[in-house]
């Protein structure tokens, strides 16, 4: 692999990690937000056999499983843009190399 060619999937994986950010920002908080709260207070009410008193412990469970709701969705959103923008600056390198004149290609491949 050339070193234009990492490059551009360096470049494609970054803009994908960066936008997978912007959209857990703006579509991925209040899911967030459900998921670990929600799947708290089921895992606890199973743990537990039955329904919770909204003591202290438990309100600082459901903070801490809102806290990794956040984490696991953040992460996957992160993850999920990164192999975007590399398919998607693949893709890019694959066709423009495709177009390139063929002096470009032979002296391309006499360097490798």
């Amino acid at each position: 692999m050339t070193e234009e060619r990492k490059k551009v999937l360096n470049t494609g994986r970054k803009i994908g990690a960066a936008l997978g950010v912007i959209m857990f920002l703006i579509f991925g908080i209040v899911p967030a937000f459900y998921f670990g709260s929600y799947g708290t207070v089921i895992l606890l009410t199973q743990l537990a056999g039955g329904p919770l008193e909204a003591g202290i412990i438990v309100r600082m469970l459901v903070v801490i499983g809102i806290m990794l709701g956040f984490a696991c969705s953040a992460a996957v959103s992160i993850v999920v843009g990164s192999v975007l923008g590399t398919t998607l600056a693949y893709i890019t390198d694959v066709i423009s190399s495709a177009f390139k004149p063929e002096e470009e290609k032979a002296k391309a491949y006499a360097e490798k």
